[in-house]
């Protein structure tokens, strides 16, 4: 999108309670108005059409990015990463589809947004696998999870639950944990020249506005459908281990599974790995599917 009009941006990271002051002027567009901005874009590339449509979304971009702030990079940058990941989604955004902007925008930010994030941190080594970015991108809710607020090495207890959650090794929680203690800052460190803001005072109010609760319950409802519908690729006896071991907040035990259907907790074991592979290939090609259309979904599995 090549544009003429000029966005806000943030000049430094002092800047950022004025820029958030400056975005909330900008309108929120209704469901109406979106479809035929969106329609002007793409028929007659009309840039002011864009704008408008860009800037109306600037406020769910920083909230994206302040969800992020914890990792010890500029919320300049994320901002302004977030905001190029809005931009391509007004780009490709197909207002014929039957969704809200904000619903297809919140993927492209996201995905601009870990992408800078993945990037600044070095993954050679932080570590590529998907597990490894799992863990990297939901430690620190797990461990708010658990109430664990303390700073060097967490306690074997608490690695340990957090591992078995995500499925991960606990020496990768132990080392991921290092990692991102180490990139922490106050939340009381003096901003500005004068030095009479701190950090706090430039967080912005997690209370989640009406376009993002919406977005999101979008979001969750396209994500248990796939799932539903992918459970019958599976035959009976798979997709009963699989409600068992992975779909209940407190999971049956192999044992008790093996007990179950007469066989071995290895086979119980055996049977749920390969159910759940055929699971997640079923849910990501519709997912994929469905993005390619023009929805963001959120894989729950």
């Amino acid at each position: 999108m090549a544009s003429n009009l000029s966005l806000p941006v943030i000049a430094s990271e002092d800047g950022l309670a004025r820029y958030m002051e400056m975005i909330k002027r900008y309108p929120l567009l209704d469901a109406e108005q979106e479809v035929m901005l969106a329609k002007r874009y793409r028929d007659h590339d009309d840039e002011e059409a864009a704008h408008l449509m860009v800037t109306s979304h600037l406020r769910l971009v920083a909230k994206i990015a302040m969800g992020y702030r914890y990792y010890g990079l500029p919320v300049s940058d994320l901002i302004a990463e977030g905001n190029l990941g809005l931009m391509r989604a007004v780009k490709k955004f197909e207002p014929d589809k039957g969704f809200r902007l904000a619903t297809y925008a919140m993927w492209w930010i996201k995905a601009s947004i870990n992408e800078y994030v993945l990037n600044s941190w070095s993954l050679v080594k932080v570590g590529t696998v998907a597990a490894q970015k799992k863990l990297f991108f939901n430690l620190r809710r797990l461990k708010a999870k658990l109430g664990v607020y303390e700073e060097g090495d967490m306690s074997l207890e608490n690695a340990r639950a957090i591992a078995e959650e995500l499925r991960v090794n606990e020496s990768d929680v132990v080392d991921m944990n290092r990692r991102l203690s180490r990139q922490d800052s106050s939340l009381n460190t003096p901003v500005g020249e004068d030095g009479d803001l701190q950090r706090q005072d430039l967080l912005v109010d997690e209370v989640p506005n009406q376009e993002t609760m919406l977005a999101e319950a979008e979001e969750r409802r396209l994500g248990r459908r796939l799932l539903k519908d992918a459970l019958e690729h599976l035959n009976d006896r798979e997709r009963h281990i699989i409600m068992q071991r992975r779909l209940k907040s407190q999971p049956t035990t192999l044992e008790e599974l093996g007990k179950h259907y007469g066989i071995s907790r290895e086979r119980v074991r055996q049977i749920e790995n390969r159910a759940f592979t055929k699971l997640q290939t079923a849910v990501k090609t519709a997912a994929e599917a469905l993005e390619s259309r023009g929805a963001a979904v959120s894989i729950p599995i």
